[in-house]
């Protein structure tokens, strides 16, 4: 599968950095109060940075402070990455049969390793903070706003129109999705496709609704965004099924009320892109009425957990994005050499 570059190196090793220390807040470590404290700080600390990251990838040119941070963030990250993995592999629990010696070894053991790698999420809690404090006095913020010509584009634009023959790897997974989409199901079927930035969903996500788009009353597309304004998100959803736009004022409820009844005994297949969190899909979710005429919803993600969310723990449903085959890579890569 290939995409355009949608994400960069640096988000490329944050974005995953995040998911895993959001794995270090789940209940399997609950009576590790102390490791998810430091979790939960690094995950505040690293999200108040990406947007400034965000931007900066999208910049051609860079002051030479901004790319000195960026470059810093970016080595921090994969030292962070290291310590969570390293903290994960080891606290995958004792063996249930081991014997009272190898037991008492064993937590002996655990304590060192949890002492050791404490100390290093702490010495990365230090590190995060000094590169938030950098970010604050080279006003790196600042410099991304002021920087003359440069127009700020939604990358996954790019992705969205790719031309289906310029794409590597495609076909299969385009196939398979669409084989599982078109089927004779009469129930409402959510199916998402989940992986790390980069991998290509917008993309196959685009060249699945292209192929199968004319077999269903109403249609849309849609992308969601980290933070999404719910108002602003449904307004525009009612635009791209051809209804008129409800005002701003209006609630929240009012608006799915309106594209329920618009889609009530209708066949429809809808795209959400870009799926970030679970609530949001909570309240999206409602606008989308089940009446047994075959409607069809794709969701992207780059969240495994939310996938799951999305498609109520029907891992049927669940399409994973993989890295491209070695084949793939080589063609790719020829191609690259034409272009």
């Amino acid at each position: 599968m290939v995409s355009a570059p949608i994400v960069s190196a640096t988000m490329g090793v944050m974005n995953p950095l995040l998911g895993k220390l959001a794995t270090l807040l789940g209940d399997e470590y609950k009576k590790l109060k102390g490791v998810r404290k430091q979790a939960s700080f690094l995950m505040r600390e690293l999200s108040s940075m990406k947007a400034a990251l965000e931007k900066l990838e999208l910049m051609d040119e860079l002051d030479p402070l901004a790319k000195n941070w960026r470059d810093n963030v970016r080595e921090m990250s994969y030292d962070m990455e290291n310590c969570v993995d390293d903290f994960i592999s080891q606290f995958g629990g004792a063996d249930a049969k081991a014997g009272l010696i190898k037991k008492t070894a064993q937590r002996l053991k655990t304590l060192r390793e949890r002492h050791r790698i404490g100390r290093r999420m702490e010495e990365l809690k230090v590190l995060a903070l000094e590169a938030n404090e950098r970010r604050m006095r080279y006003k790196i913020d600042d410099c991304v706003d002021s920087s003359s010509g440069v127009v700020p584009v939604d990358p996954i634009i790019s992705a969205i129109y790719k031309e289906a023959a310029g794409l590597v790897g495609i076909d299969g997974p385009r196939e398979e999705l669409v084989s599982q989409l078109v089927d004779s199901e009469k129930k409402l079927k959510v199916i998402s496709i989940v992986g790390f930035g980069g991998l290509g969903k917008t993309t196959l996500a685009k060249q699945v609704y292209n192929k199968i788009a004319g077999q269903f009353d109403r249609k849309a597309f849609v992308s969601v965004s980290q933070r999404p304004d719910m108002t602003s998100f449904l307004c525009g959803l009612q635009l791209k099924l051809g209804m008129e736009e409800s005002s701003r004022d209006c609630e929240v409820q009012d608006i799915i009320d309106r594209l329920r009844q618009h889609l009530m005994h209708k066949r429809y297949l809808i795209v959400v892109d870009d799926l970030w969190d679970q609530s949001a899909w909570n309240i999206i979710s409602c606008a989308f009425p089940e009446d047994g005429n075959g409607s069809r919803i794709i969701v992207t993600t780059r969240l495994g957990d939310v996938a799951s969310g999305v498609c109520l723990h029907d891992h049927e449903c669940i399409y994973k994005m993989n890295p491209l085959q070695e084949q793939d890579s080589r063609r790719l890569f020829f191609n690259s050499l034409w272009v």
